[in-house]
């Protein structure tokens, strides 16, 4: 079963959808998720929940501020700490439902989203579960490598000027999600496939009110994001990632270094071989590899969730 939700997220007004596993009665454990950079929650995530609900896990997917049909003056603008702030909304939206286990609840990120959900696990004790899934952790290195030098250096050049109009009191320009000409036309992720694969998921209509932009600004929030000063406070939190092999977008090396500096011994990490970044969106086999392991890692933490299913 799934509805359409609203709730308030500091003074703004965020659209979900909730996915309940049919035949469920009762308080069911509950994970919340956002998606990735520019994404809104019809990329990826309706996948995920549909297999996460089948081990009696609701799911609710979000559209953050200024995303999609949620609401925001500032439109595609990615502040991750706001972005985080509407995962904890939607923690304090879910835990007041009458269908939720408050004692349950679970964040499940991928790509942007999958670091965010380290941080939530280090700052919100409501969070006993999360998943991450090709997260980034680290921003300013990403970019660096992902960039090149001389590329990178014209990226830091592009944002002072941009934060100096900016200070005249101009409006801030937008950047490319990515460009099919990364050498000519800076964008935030400079990789042809990214574009190739999101105008697929917008033209086949699974993702209509995804637009392939961010504000400048954003690219510069993301070259101050980073999970590591968090890792260690996360104690007793059930943490999984899950890394692409060889995945250079998201940098699985600094991925698999995150998973080993997180505190808790309660984590696994799975490294899904022959699977790239780009294929958790373009292909639905690798979709529904990292969906089951995500639904499989919920449900062991959530033990037991069977009971609340009329077929059990």
């Amino acid at each position: 079963m799934e509805q359409r939700v609203t709730f308030n997220s500091d003074g703004e007004t965020l659209v979900g959808t909730l996915f309940r596993p049919d035949g469920a009665t009762g308080p069911l454990p509950t994970v919340v998720a956002g998606g990735g950079w520019c994404y809104v929650k019809e990329i990826v995530l309706p996948h995920v929940a549909r297999i996460v609900e089948e081990q009696g896990v609701q799911f609710l997917g979000f559209d953050y501020r200024g995303f999609g049909e949620s609401s925001g003056d500032r439109r595609q603008h990615i502040d991750p700490w706001e972005q985080i702030s509407d995962y904890k909304n939607a923690l304090s939206y879910v835990e007041n439902r009458d269908d939720v286990n408050s004692e349950k609840l679970g964040a499940f990120g991928i790509s942007y989203s999958g670091g965010h959900v380290l941080v939530l696990a280090a700052t919100d004790p409501r969070v006993k579960s999360v998943v991450g899934v090709v997260p980034v952790v680290e921003g300013y290195d990403n970019m660096r490598r992902a960039h090149g030098e001389i590329n990178f250096a014209k990226l830091e050049d592009f944002i002072l000027d941009d934060r100096r109009e900016r200070a005249k009191g101009n409006a801030g320009n937008f950047l490319p999600m990515s460009s099919p000409t990364p050498s000519t036309q800076l964008s935030t992720w400079p990789f042809p496939n990214i574009g190739e694969v999101f105008h697929r998921l917008k033209e086949s209509g699974e993702a209509e009110r995804h637009i392939h932009e961010s504000t400048v600004e954003s690219t510069e929030l993301l070259l101050n994001y980073s999970v590591f000063p968090y890792l260690s406070r996360i104690l007793d939190t059930k943490v999984m990632l899950i890394v692409a092999e060889g995945d250079n977008i998201t940098m699985w090396d600094r991925e698999i270094a995150a998973f080993n500096a997180v505190a808790s011994p309660h984590k696994r990490l799975e490294l899904l071989p022959a699977v790239s970044h780009m294929s958790l969106y373009s292909d639905r086999a690798d979709t529904n590899v990292a969906a089951a392991a995500a639904a499989n890692w919920f449900a062991q933490a959530f033990e037991p969730v069977a009971s609340n299913l009329k077929d059990a």
